[in-house]
């Protein structure tokens, strides 16, 4: 099987991934790390049996990676659920949503009171998010796989295309760098603000990533800080900026920085968006920001209870909804349609209605940020908001058939499938077990941004038939 050995990679990567609490539960005296021990070395037995299969990676296609990183996405979170079952005694339903929304950066939780786990859980769930906020194949390329066509084609199966280096393998390693350093400057900047250092990691690992599973049952509201509430907004922004913008920043390229259409348009939906809350909501200044930076960052970090966020009018949810359907900039740990494509969609109606009022025949130069745009990258960014809001479309109605509110269930599948992670209180353990299913789908499809898990489908669907 072809995709047997990159696979065993990558359940390697989860695997040591898994074991790495085991630190956190010995420092603290958390009685509960061997459960780490033997699901992560389960992961490990499991990928070194599949590396061993033999397979020629010059023959590995699109379709071949894509199946992949669908596959490691739902692994990763088999693998953390058995360790939540155990240490924590909860139902296996329960705890794949748990590992599901923390792989994915979604950021829901299905615990009511998280200041009661162990640090260990606790860390856990913020290095899964840490880590998927990158993606566990990207991950694996970068340390694990070697350089070439595979590497290439498993990268674009996560739904990446920017290169900052010649070949994909530099491009990941400039990531990780950029990506360590605003972990070490997050987690010194909390430290600074008067966190302690326990809590200034884990909101650095969940924040940056923008997934916003908090170890704090109010979230960052908790703190009671407006510098703690100001640095998690500027590690959500940072989180959810390219990492191509990033790159030319560090370059001291900064006038790139605001070229960017990306960029300018994050800028404007926020101003925008904050001005609607404070006028038409009465919010705080400081609350409006951070709200829509969570919601549109798909990190979904809180500063207010959601007993509070429940009482809100439907004026303030729907404008998060639409916040949470649009997120940040593609080639960055956001969730979402992704900004670019809502950017294409715009301008392509646009140069429809002047080629319509044009002479026939003339020639309408199409630029974004200065870069061509084909017919080809118009229909992708449409195909893909049809679909993404088909899925979005479905989960809404199964909510609401369970008799959910209409408004605060498009909310509540808004945040699963954009993995953003506010809440209205649906989530919940009591959850009817098939709407927490179809969430769990949500999760699992917009972190892939979808076609992985179509094309994972099409596949088992082909091997039945035969």
């Amino acid at each position: 099987m072809l995709i047997a050995k990159p696979l065993g990679f990558i359940m390697q990567g989860i695997g040591v991934v898994v074991l790495i609490p085991i630190l956190v539960a010995l420092l603290y005296g958390d009685p509960l790390f061997i459960e780490f021990i033997l699901f992560g070395g389960f992961s490990l037995a499991m990928g070194f049996i599949l590396k061993r299969t033999p397979s020629d990676y010059n023959q590995l296609k699109l379709k071949h990676g894509m199946i992949i990183a669908a596959l490691a996405w739902l692994w990763a979170a088999l693998i953390g659920s058995f360790c939540l079952m155990y240490a924590t005694n909860i139902d296996f339903l329960n705890a794949y949503f748990e590992c599901m929304s923390a792989w994915s950066g979604s950021g829901f939780t299905i615990y009511t009171n998280v200041e009661i786990l162990p640090n260990s859980i606790l860390f856990f769930r913020s290095l899964m998010q840490w880590v998927g906020g990158l993606g566990i194949v990207i991950m694996v390329i970068g340390i694990l796989i070697r350089p070439g066509t595979a590497a290439a084609r498993l990268y674009k199966s996560e739904a990446r295309e920017e290169k900052i280096k010649p070949s994909i393998t530099g491009t990941i390693k400039t990531i990780w760098w950029i990506y360590v350093f605003y972990t070490i400057l997050g987690i010194t900047l909390y430290v600074l603000a008067g966190m302690n250092l326990f809590d200034a990691i884990n909101n650095t690992f969940t924040n940056l990533s923008t997934g916003g599973m908090s170890i704090k049952n109010d979230s960052i509201g908790a703190y009671n800080s407006d510098l703690i509430t100001i640095i998690t907004i500027i590690l959500m922004i940072i989180g959810g900026t390219s990492f191509l913008v990033h790159y030319k920043a560090f370059k001291g390229r900064i006038l790139d920085v605001f070229r960017d259409v990306q960029f300018q348009a994050m800028i404007i939906i926020v101003a925008v968006f904050s001005i609607l809350l404070i006028v038409y909501a009465n919010f705080t200044n400081l609350n409006a920001v951070f709200y829509v930076v969570s919601a549109l960052s798909c990190t979904g970090s809180n500063t207010q209870p959601i007993s509070v966020m429940i009482s809100w009018m439907d004026y303030p949810k729907v404008v998060l909804t639409i916040a949470m359907i649009v997120g940040m900039a593609a080639g960055s740990t956001t969730g979402a349609i992704k900004l670019i494509r809502i950017v294409t969609l715009f301008k392509g109606v646009y140069w429809e209605i002047k080629r319509m009022l044009l002479p026939e025949g003339s020639i309408i130069p199409r630029k974004i940020s200065g870069h061509p745009v084909e017919d080809m990258e118009i229909r992708e960014a449409g195909s893909y908001t049809f679909l993404y809001l088909f899925f979005l479309c479905v989960s809404w109605l199964v909510l609401m058939q369970y008799g959910y509110d209409g408004i605060n269930a498009l909310f509540e599948v808004a945040s699963a499938q954009g993995n953003v992670g506010l809440s209205l209180g649906i989530i919940s353990p009591d959850m009817p077990d098939v709407a927490e299913i179809f969430l769990i789908f949500n999760m699992w499809i917009g972190r892939l941004e979808i076609l992985p898990a179509l094309v994972l489908f099409k596949g088992l669907f082909d091997i039945l038939r035969r």
